[in-house]
């Protein structure tokens, strides 16, 4: 048990000691079972912070530390870090989150998130004393790749992870790859034909020794973990073993195919998909004709089998507008006498690919906007498609046109083997049955499993710079992953205690990785972890009948005392809780802010500055400069003075000042 606990009190700027009476609690906290040091701080992350608090470590020979500021996913790593070069082993740390669960919760009652922010303060500092010193879990990683899915995004993954150094087994279920783009001629916005750009591809694969190539092969079974995958592949009935270090999937997506009567689909032969259309505008040459007879009249309907307030597919695939006005465009430089009406909900050329859209107007396009409550109507005359709709643009004005052809642009759908791949690799699937990252912005390709990741259109619409982008940050991931041959991974895992586990299963039916397995010793069967495959997500400790199994620096005892330290009774000054009125006549003070701050301010001379004149006085970059002045400008430090004299740059000056 931890004797000797520093806690640091974070101010957060005011983000969280405008509303959680911090220095309060810091003496508070001094007064806890155990605790050394307690201190409330400016900005716990701050560089000056961290040096203080491994100079604290040292001095006063702390055995563990608490954090109460934001969320431990912003800065556990940093604390971790201060704690491994402070001497102490970096799990004899818990950050408490004060910010995010008490100050921007509770910013309506003060007093309540100074009572809850002392409560979970105590929490950590009891969980602290009974943490124990971890050591990351190490892991030998084959330096080979399974890349599942030869299309643009696969192909184009497989030549840089060979390039990197990497041995790749490039897995796709076709016959031929290239996937959807192979079935494409003229692309946006590069105008290079899909099949060229398909063959260049596999022509740079074949061109790599390290990456071998199967074509009509399915994945059977995966197993093993991170760093030593386990794959069964069925190459034209025979069975292929491979062991990897780490699966990229880039498994593609399939086009939406609408249904019977949907905007007149089944009705006519003249109601056709945005695919069916690209193929017959590349298979005529002179004339466009459909069935022996001349089209001149075209009618795209957009959104088809997307954004479906009541539908399974509520997304939209964002590249069908681009797609769609494309085709109209290829059309128009290959035909003459072509008239193209777009009937639209929203038009999403998004970055470059407006240049399309303002092609298409100025090529005479015709665009009707309609709401999904008011769709087109399709009705069949004489063997041809008029198209009925209220256009909003003219105030829901009711038009009627012939068209010798309706192109429904269709949106991307997941692939119909998705769940297949999903049950073989334990890759979570969303509600619109793409396969799911850990989070869209922060680890956008990462998996929950670990060794795996996603790229391309299998975990959402995407156009072709889109995929391949995506699956070239997998690739990163991969070669970072890999090159150091020796994984590392949490400790914080499932534990079983074999003394007292008797093997009934229930661990293992509740474990959603398959990370649990039965094995015998000394004459019984026994729970083993498989430490490389557990994410410590606890749900198999609960349901363990002879309490054998536990999640390391989760034991019962330290979660009792949590519950404990939160509990009890709060003796909090009501009055030190009260948000006061800032006197707007003081000057600026704070206890401690970042040191690039004091230089900025240093650098005022009693006149308003511009981030230049700043940047050459202190020494400082002009980005660095600009980011700590919108920072300090957002803690009332300082504040805007209006433009300089040329009105190229505002001026900046301390507040009060």
């Amino acid at each position: 048990m931890k004797q000797r606990i520093g806690v640091y009190i974070c101010h957060c700027g005011g983000n969280i000691s405008d509303y959680v009476d911090v220095e309060q609690l810091s003496k508070l906290i001094a007064n806890e079972n155990n605790v050394v040091i307690s201190k409330d701080v400016m900005f716990a992350c701050s560089d000056s912070n961290q040096k203080e608090m491994i100079q604290d470590i040292q001095e006063k020979q702390l055995d563990a530390i608490v954090v109460a500021s934001c969320s431990p996913k912003l800065h556990t790593h940093t604390f971790r870090n201060v704690a491994l070069r402070a001497g102490i082993n970096p799990y004899n740390y818990v950050q408490v989150n004060v910010r995010e669960q008490c100050s921007w919760a509770h910013s309506d009652t003060p007093l309540d998130a100074t009572v809850k922010a002392y409560g979970l303060i105590r929490a950590g500092i009891n969980r602290v004393a009974y943490s124990e010193a971890l050591d990351n879990i190490e892991i030998k990683a084959q330096k080979a790749v399974a890349v599942i899915g030869a299309g643009v995004a696969g192909m184009r993954a497989a030549i840089e992870l060979a390039r990197l150094g990497n041995n790749v087994y490039l897995i796709e279920k076709e016959e031929k790859v290239g996937g959807r783009v192979a079935q494409n001629g003229k692309l946006f916005m590069t105008g290079e034909d899909g099949k060229a750009l398909t063959q260049r591809l596999l022509d740079n694969v074949k061109s790599y020794s390290q990456i071998n190539l199967f074509t009509k092969a399915t994945l059977e079974k995966v197993s093993g973990s991170v760093g030593n995958f386990n794959i069964d592949v069925n190459v034209e009935g025979n069975l292929l073993k491979l062991n990897v270090g780490a699966i990229l999937v880039t498994t593609g997506f399939d086009y939406y195919q609408p249904s019977d009567n949907e905007y007149g689909f089944g009705q006519t032969n003249r109601v056709i998909t945005l695919q069916e259309f690209n193929k017959l505008v590349e298979n005529n040459s002179k004339e466009l004709s459909f069935d022996g007879k001349p089209v001149n009249n075209i009618a795209y309907i957009y959104c088809v089998g997307n954004r479906q307030s009541k539908g399974p597919n509520r997304y939209c695939s964002r590249y069908c507008c681009t797609a769609a006005i494309h085709s109209s465009i290829t059309a128009h430089e290959k035909f003459s006498g072509i008239k193209a009406f777009h009937f639209y909900r929203d038009i999403r050329t998004y970055g470059k690919q407006e240049l399309l859209y303002r092609q298409s107007s100025l090529n005479g396009d015709v665009y009707l906007k309609f709401e999904e409550k008011e769709p087109p109507v399709i009705e069949v005359e004489n063997g041809y498609p008029v198209v009925k709709v209220k256009d909003y643009l003219t105030s829901k004005k009711e038009i009627a046109l012939k068209a010798d052809l309706v192109v429904l642009v269709t949106g991307m759908v997941a692939r119909s083997d998705s769940n297949s791949v999903s049950d073989k690799l334990k890759i979570p699937v969303g509600n619109d049955k793409f396969f799911n990252e850990i989070h869209p912005k922060l680890r956008p390709v990462e998996t929950v499993i670990n060794g795996v990741y996603i790229g391309g259109a299998c975990q959402g619409p995407k156009n072709i710079s889109e995929s391949v982008q995506s699956a070239l940050a997998g690739v990163s991931k991969i070669n970072a992953l890999l090159k150091k041959e020796v994984i590392e991974l949490e400790p914080i895992v499932a534990r079983v205690n074999k003394e007292t586990c008797l093997w009934c299963g229930k661990c293992a039916e509740v474990c959603e990785y398959d990370a649990i397995k039965p094995l015998e010793v000394n004459g019984k069967m026994v729970a083993e972890v498989n430490v490389a495959t557990c994410k410590g997500c606890g749900i198999c400790a609960p349901v363990c009948p002879n309490d054998a199994i536990e999640i390391a620096e989760y034991s019962n005892q330290g979660i009792e005392s949590m519950i404990a330290g939160f509990a009890a009774q709060a003796e909090i000054n009501q009055t030190e809780t009260q948000h006061e009125e800032k006197d707007e006549n003081a000057l600026v003070g704070m206890k401690e802010y970042p040191k690039e701050w004091k230089t900025i301010l240093e650098s005022f001379n009693g006149t308003p500055l511009t981030i230049p004149q700043i940047s050459n006085l202190s020494g400082l970059a002009k980005e660095l400069v600009t980011y700590h002045l919108m920072t300090m400008n957002r803690y009332g430090i300082v504040e805007p003075a209006g433009l300089n004299d040329e009105e190229s740059y505002y001026l900046y000056k301390p507040k009060n000042h």
